[in-house]
């Protein structure tokens, strides 16, 4: 999408400007600003639902056992864990807990193959120790939508999902935004 809207303004700058008698055409520039002050102003996702109001309805992004938990002290010592880690075998569906925009995806030191969806509202989704990414930066996705698959990028040598839920940067216990049925 970035790459996209470069190559428009860019492609727009070579151009004459319109004749003053005539009313110019309208021009991707013009609708791309109003684009993004929607979506950011509404905070909301692309079902219209804020990010906030499914705290305690998400399901968690892959079927598999939870082995570590939210500021718990990491095995490495020295830290606490900012998500959870669920273990999982190799290849499973990572699933988007919810509707958003892919801005992140790609591998990341400590993370591995890391995909990161924004959801408005400023409260993003983290996904990380993936073996494959099935979506690129500026893909919009739908809750339940397949981003990922489990594997074992982030150095650990377990094969499962580190997920983690942000708000304005701060990390949010994953626990209390996931349903347990």
């Amino acid at each position: 999408a970035a790459a996209r809207a470069a190559a428009q303004a860019q492609a727009s700058a070579g151009r004459a400007p319109a004749p003053a008698s005539r009313a110019p055409a309208p021009t991707p520039k013009r609708v791309e600003p109003v684009v993004g002050e929607v979506r950011n102003s509404a905070g909301a996702t692309p079902t219209g639902v804020r990010f906030a109001q499914l705290r305690g309805q998400l399901r968690f992004p892959v079927r598999g056992e939870l082995v570590g938990r939210f500021g718990a002290p990491r095995a490495e010592g020295g830290t606490t864990w900012k998500g959870v880690f669920i273990r999982a075998g190799t290849g499973a569906d990572v699933r988007a807990v919810a509707g958003g925009e892919v801005v992140y995806s790609d591998w990341l030191r400590g993370y591995g193959n890391l995909i990161i969806v924004d959801h408005g509202g400023d409260y993003l989704s983290v996904y990380g120790n993936n073996d494959a990414l099935l979506k690129e930066v500026g893909d919009a996705v739908a809750g339940g939508d397949a981003i990922a698959s489990v594997g074992t990028s982030g150095g650990g040598g377990e094969s499962g999902l580190y997920f983690e839920l942000r708000h304005q940067g701060r990390p949010l216990d994953p626990m209390q935004w996931v349903r347990l049925n």
